[in-house]
């Protein structure tokens, strides 16, 4: 993905699908997955979902849905648009298992950005 210039959107922040970019990247390398291969690097929704949650808290602690709300993104399903847009103009790659209501309601994130939000206090107090 050398450019996600193909990619525009007047209801998404272009911010918004560089960060999918990188979170399906991010999700790849967690999960041990090529990202070289389309058979064995596919992530599927749900996986994708857990990769932006899991970098966009650490990319933006709690303030995670203030970001994604600036981006124009407020539930998981707005990730889905952005996921199919990108694939729609060729950023991205789907399987025939692949769609949209995969990423319809699967989490809320209010609950996973705020409610369940520990900070890393790691090392602070050392």
């Amino acid at each position: 993905m050398e450019s996600l210039s193909s990619t525009s959107s007047c209801t998404y922040h272009p911010a918004a699908f560089r960060f999918v970019y990188a979170a399906l990247r991010y999700t790849q390398q967690q999960l041990g997955r090529n990202s070289g291969s389309e058979k064995t690097g596919h992530i599927s929704g749900p996986e994708l979902l857990e990769g932006i949650r899991l970098l966009g808290l650490q990319s933006f602690g709690m303030l995670c849905p203030l970001v994604f709300a600036r981006w124009g993104v407020h539930t998981t399903d707005d990730f889905g648009h952005i996921v199919f847009q990108m694939i729609e103009s060729g950023d991205m790659r789907r399987t025939q298992d692949d769609c949209l209501e995969d990423f319809f309601g699967v989490y809320s994130f209010q609950q996973v950005f705020v409610d369940d939000y520990v900070p890393n206090v790691s090392g602070m107090f050392d």
